[in-house]
């Protein structure tokens, strides 16, 4: 498979270009969700994603961008399944949404296209997460002996993207697992990196999540002089620590109202948000808090 094909995503595989889908019905057929298997090679290492807005989209127009699937026989048996390759957030949305048939492309791929296809679909994709994204180049380079500059061509990215991505797995996994919940971003897990003791890594990485410190503020800490760093460290101011009686009403409303809801206090004043996604839940917010039934439509 070229590098030029994989660098344009899932329709680089087709002779027709995406506009063009739905004037060919041979190239997309209509599955059963329930005999797509799910692909063993998936990068992503969050299958409790929230899929909600997915759901509802998929639930008022329908899966818009077929699946890409490969066939499977059953061993010792005539039965054929599908294995997906490219779309498992599709797949699963539209099994939430009640979907019984969901539109696919089936190719005739390799066990090794297959796992390329997997990996490099994901990395293009801009909601996956970086210790996801390091994982999967790593590997392309232990299942494929990629070189950083084979993936970055591939990937359509740079070749020092890649290093950086890599260097991330050598933190400690307690830093690894606190980027992947999103607990810090990839600036301070890059500040980490210029620290050898880790020790030393995963005791500031536990002050930038205590004291909700910036990536500057990471910085400062990790410099390489011990005796800078130790005067910088005295300098950043210590984070407040949360009303714990507010955090308790601000839950007690959020179970209520089923939303998101932040209280912040300030002496005697403060304000309280609810957050709502739509008309149709600000008029559920409203009956839930006033008892009318009011409806902006």
């Amino acid at each position: 498979m070229s590098k030029k094909a994989l660098g344009k995503g899932i329709y680089a595989l087709l002779p027709q270009s995406p506009d063009k889908i739905e004037t060919e019905p041979d190239l997309v057929q209509y599955l059963d969700v329930n005999i797509v298997k799910p692909n063993p090679y998936q990068p992503r290492m969050n299958p409790q994603e929230d899929l909600s807005d997915l759901v509802a989209s998929i639930r008022e127009k329908g899966v818009i961008q077929p699946i890409l699937v490969r066939t499977r026989k059953e061993v010792n048996t005539d039965t054929i399944n599908y294995e997906l390759v490219v779309g498992e957030r599709r797949l699963r949305a539209a099994r939430e949404a009640g979907l019984e048939k969901i539109p696919a492309i089936i190719k005739e791929l390799t066990e090794i296209e297959m796992v390329e296809w997997a990996l490099i679909e994901n990395i293009q994709r801009a909601n996956l997460n970086i210790i996801e994204e390091a994982l999967a180049y790593k590997r392309l380079m232990e299942d494929f002996s990629m070189t950083h500059e084979m993936i970055a061509d591939k990937v359509g990215k740079n070749r020092s993207t890649i290093t950086n991505a890599l260097r991330l797995l050598t933190l400690p996994e307690t830093i690894r697992n606190y980027i992947l919940q999103n607990k810090i971003s990839f600036g301070h897990a890059r500040a980490l990196l210029s620290l050898t003791d880790r020790k030393l890594q995963e005791q500031i990485c536990d002050r930038i999540i205590n004291e909700g410190l910036s990536v500057r503020d990471a910085e400062a800490l990790c410099m390489p002089n011990i005796k800078t760093r130790t005067r910088l460290s005295k300098t950043i101011p210590q984070k407040r620590q949360p009303d714990v009686h507010l955090v308790a009403l601000q839950e007690q409303l959020q179970d209520y109202l089923r939303t998101k809801v932040n209280i912040s206090k300030r002496a005697q004043k403060g304000v309280v948000s609810i957050e709502f996604y739509s008309d149709d839940d600000l008029t559920r917010l409203i009956k839930l808090i006033t008892g009318n039934n009011t409806s902006l439509k």
